[in-house]
């Protein structure tokens, strides 16, 4: 059986721990790799690996960060197919999901290799007689990422990328149930010039999570996840000292209004609460429809969802894959049961769902809930399935006051033809991200993603602006340099003159 080991100091390292976790083909059922768990000696040694070549890439010109990165997003581009099926064999989700989500991660290359612009500084001159000050941005060191089992390509690049284009040194820990794909992207690196050291790669459990939060020598922490692991996160990274950007999870809504396109609507609800199978943080688990939009608007969704193609990921007719594992599978399977006891009405009852030839696969069907209400645990819970809510309201303010009692504020979207209302919404709904007929509003790379509320602990955001100023620091130097002509002695307090 193939051993996934960890990637420190530029070359594959393999695991001495004695302990390995199961990595299956979710399509199957099947355990198909191993990955080696690191323990806290092996973490100790990458973050070594990363604190030694910060001394040369800490100091190394935005010349030669960008000429790697430049090459680096050439040779992602090349391998984006190989990455892709990496993915889909792990994860399960369908091969053409996967390739939008190496896709969505290059962004974020992309953007580090703008990275002289995003660190030009300021400067004021004469502020004073023959003085000027200059603000300047400077790496922290030695970072470190903890990513999801959900994008185990993407959110990896949006971390790292920009971190190490920054002047920062990396150590990267991916979700041990999909650990090819992160220790792709690190071959990948090395290929394109990165130095040794600079990005180091080690799988684990809580053990590799732990002694990250706890090394001294890291400077900060980076993490994509759910709300209890996020502040879990925060909290233990904050009490070591460390600057922490922990996203948790969601509970994203989509309010339509009557004057809606529910056509467009319909299509949306479909493509966001179903898409690589529920299991993103920004999937739209929630429609609010008000009004009498709601029996319409469900009539097309369900026309819709009978239709969807369930099989492997890379069966080029399967529209959505395999949950992740059986575990989580029947977990979200029980929302579905859960809920018809507590009173909602199943539209479509995925949970019994099986593919022909791959009956031990992680199999859920699509599943349809109306009439929720949020007492309701399908309703309360982040569920990370292909499970779509529908809760009735009469009116606008009536949603908007659901909507923001939720603990989460991640993603949120509204459908509607009404310029006004639409404007209205995006100024009143509580959450960092909105789409206006737009369902899954994930920024573009050079606009930084992140929610609100439960969704985020910490005060940066990812990527863009936010991810530039969470892996520097500032630095504001005055200078002057005397006139030959200046002299003397003054004990007075210095003035502005």
């Amino acid at each position: 059986m193939k051993t996934i080991s960890h990637w420190i100091g530029g070359k594959p390292v393999e695991g001495v721990s004695g302990n390995f976790g199961p990595v299956y083909n979710p399509a199957t059922g099947a355990q198909e790799k191993q990955v080696a768990f690191a323990s806290a000696d092996e973490v100790d040694a990458a973050v070594r690996a990363a604190r030694e070549a910060f001394k040369a890439w800490g100091s190394s010109s935005l010349a030669k960060r960008t000429s790697v990165l430049f090459k680096y997003r050439e040779l992602l581009d090349a391998h984006r197919e190989e990455i892709a099926q990496l993915i889909t064999a792990e994860h399960g989700k369908v091969h053409s999901d996967a390739l939008g989500e190496v896709a969505r991660g290059l962004e974020i290359v992309e953007l580090a290799c703008g990275i002289p612009e995003k660190l030009k500084g300021e400067l004021s001159t004469q502020v004073s007689t023959r003085v000027d000050v200059a603000a300047i941005r400077q790496s922290l060191g030695v970072v470190a990422g903890i990513t999801p089992f959900n994008f185990p390509a993407m959110v990896p690049m949006w971390m790292f990328p920009l971190a190490i284009a920054c002047g920062n040194t990396f150590v990267l820990k991916p979700s041990e149930k999909v650990p090819s794909a992160a220790f792709k992207l690190a071959e990948l690196a090395a290929e394109a010039g990165l130095p040794d050291g600079v990005l180091n790669v080690v799988n684990g459990d809580k053990v590799a999570v732990d002694a990250i939060l706890e090394h001294p020598d890291i400077a900060a922490v980076s993490f994509v996840g759910s709300t209890p692991i996020a502040r879990y996160i925060h909290t233990t990274g904050t009490a070591n000292g460390k600057r922490v950007q922990a996203l948790g999870g969601a509970k994203n809504h989509m309010l339509v209004l009557p004057d809606a396109d529910l056509d467009l609507a319909a299509d949306s609800a479909i493509n966001a609460a179903y898409g690589s199978a529920g299991e993103r943080c920004m999937a739209i688990s929630v429609v609010v429809a008000v009004g009498e939009t709601a029996d319409p608007l469900i009539g097309k969704i369900k026309e819709r969802a009978d239709k969807l193609r369930i099989g492997p990921g890379d069966d080029p007719a399967s529209e959505m894959g395999p949950l992740i594992t059986k575990v989580h599978r029947d977990k979200v399977a029980s929302y579905v049961t859960g809920a018809a006891a507590q009173g909602a009405d199943v539209v479509i009852d995925g949970s019994g769902y099986t593919v022909e030839g791959y009956e031990d696969g992680h199999w859920m069907g699509v599943s349809l809930l109306d009439h929720v209400t949020p007492e309701m645990d399908a309703y309360r819970d982040e569920i990370f399935g292909p499970v779509l809510s529908v809760v009735r309201v009469e009116t606008y303010d009536e949603a908007i006051a659901l909507m923001n009692n939720s603990p989460w504020g991640n993603g949120t979207a509204i459908f509607t033809r009404d310029g006004g209302a639409a404007r209205r919404f995006q100024m009143e709904v509580e959450a960092g991200m909105v789409g206006v007929n737009v369902p899954i509003p994930v920024p573009v790379g050079y606009h930084s993603f992140g929610g609100w509320k439960d969704s985020l602990f910490g005060d940066h955001h990812i990527y863009g602006n936010d991810g530039v100023h969470f892996y520097t620091r500032g630095k504001v130097v005055t200078t002057r340099w005397p006139d030959p002509s200046d002299g003397g002695i003054n004990l007075g307090f210095p003035s502005h003159h």
